[in-house]
């Protein structure tokens, strides 16, 4: 099997779906002699922040020199992003190699009479066996959706279950409250583990408060208080933090926006956390230096500066508030121009109603998956809120478009899906 086969492989299995459970994946690990048992899980859930909060767990652990696996979801540009260790992307070999091990174990499951694994529970063992085969210090493991029944919640303990901000998604699967979306991102909480949380809406704290409790874990809450944003701006952030006896002056960021601060702390909580606890030995060096060699394509991130072209992967309502927020509070501007792409299944009317308006034109397109709303009918939809509003259904005729109408002054934003965002990446970089 090589490279190209993988891929296909991987992606021939979206047709089984998406399935929430755990007795697939259990299974299919089984029959790989259960990699996940011999290695040691950062476990992040959350609606917003996982990734980036998950990039800085990572880079400041490689900093200390630590080798760290990084699981993530969904992927930008290419699939090998979603499996590295440290700042390394699986390589194409490794990716056919590991693939052709679990796809022999998938035919094995198969001929016993169990359902096909999805697409997910096939990555997610990739992920696993490559993990265990590469003897990695750490894995810093992010959920695909919810936590309770998702793939990854598959390992039996983690050295840490870390939970950020939650806001309403995916509530035709989660819940359509908060504290029920609350009680499936607890789910990856462990019997006995240690908890980090960022202070959440006050439904979504007593779930996690009571889970906590029911499973004698311990709970730490980011003291985000004790952050003091110093400077802001279109190159990242400085501020102060403190936790506990550790005090921070100056650390530093390049990522963009004030949410990406409270990320951050999140993420020294628990490094500094792991520290007071014996599992890691860090030093106040590493802990800025992984800060500030922290990117996290797509969210936030700032492509050309002549005209300016903006990518932000926002695809809720709390991502779409942070967008404008940063917007409003860092970029300096003529003009606004949006590119804008949705999927169906999301709060479509929520998002545009907020997004809309602050365009000075909108340019609608079509994300490259089968979960997009139309560009017509988006397109129909946004001009009930912004009457300049252009319909582009090729994602790259809608960047020319945008280029052709802005001045040096001018701001491109390009926001909506992150199926869009990788899309748009790959064209405006390689432009």
């Amino acid at each position: 099997m090589n490279y190209t086969e993988a891929l296909e492989y991987i992606h021939g299995t979206k047709k089984f779906g998406s399935k929430l459970g755990l007795e697939n994946i259990r299974q299919l690990l089984s029959l790989m002699g259960n990699p996940q048992k011999e290695l040691k899980f950062i476990h992040i859930a959350g609606t917003n922040g996982k990734g980036s909060t998950s990039s800085y767990i990572t880079n400041m652990l490689g900093k200390a020199g630590y080798r760290v696996g990084l699981f993530t979801s969904p992927y930008l540009e290419t699939f090998n992003e979603r499996i590295r260790i440290n700042d390394e992307y699986i390589s194409d070999e490794d990716l056919a190699s590991t693939t052709l091990k679990t796809k022999a174990k998938v035919e094995e499951m198969l001929s016993d009479g169990y359902n096909h694994p999805t697409e997910f529970e096939i990555v997610t063992a990739i992920a696993m066996e490559y993990y265990r085969e590469k003897k990695v210090d750490f894995v810093v493991l992010e959920v695909g959706l919810g936590g309770r029944y998702d793939s990854t919640n598959v390992i039996d303990s983690s050295i840490a279950s870390v939970i950020t901000p939650i806001a309403l998604d995916h509530t035709d699967i989660l819940g359509d409250t908060i504290d029920k979306i609350a009680y499936e991102k607890a789910g990856i909480i462990k019997e006995n583990g240690f908890v980090i949380s960022y202070p959440q809406k006050p439904e979504a704290e007593e779930v996690i408060e009571n889970v906590v409790k029911e499973k004698s874990a311990e709970l730490i809450k980011v003291p985000v208080d004790n952050l003091n944003i110093k400077e802001i701006n279109e190159f990242g952030s400085k501020f102060d933090f403190k936790y506990n006896n550790y005090e921070f002056k100056d650390l530093q960021i390049g990522l963009i926006g004030q949410h990406q601060a409270y990320n951050a702390s999140t993420a020294i909580t628990t490094v500094l956390g792991l520290k007071d606890k014996g599992i890691i030995n860090i030093t106040e060096d590493s802990i800025r230096q992984g800060l500030e060699i922290t990117k996290w394509s797509g969210r936030l991130e700032l492509l050309k500066r002549t005209p300016r072209f903006l990518i932000d992967g926002a695809h809720n309502m709390q991502g779409i508030e942070a967008l404008k927020k940063t917007l409003k509070e860092i970029f300096n501007y003529d003009r606004l121009i949006l590119g804008l792409g949705i999927l169906a299944d999301k709060d479509v009317e929520s998002m545009i109603e907020e997004l809309a308006p602050i365009g000075d034109v909108v340019i609608v397109t079509e994300p490259n998956i089968f979960r997009a709303m139309t560009a017509e009918e988006l397109g129909e939809r946004i001009s009930k809120y912004n009457e300049n509003c252009i319909v582009e259904k090729d994602i790259k005729s809608a960047i020319e478009k945008a280029y052709e109408i802005a001045n040096e002054n001018d701001l491109i934003v390009f926001s909506g899906s992150l199926y869009l965002i990788g899309d748009v990446r790959s064209i405006v970089v390689n432009r």
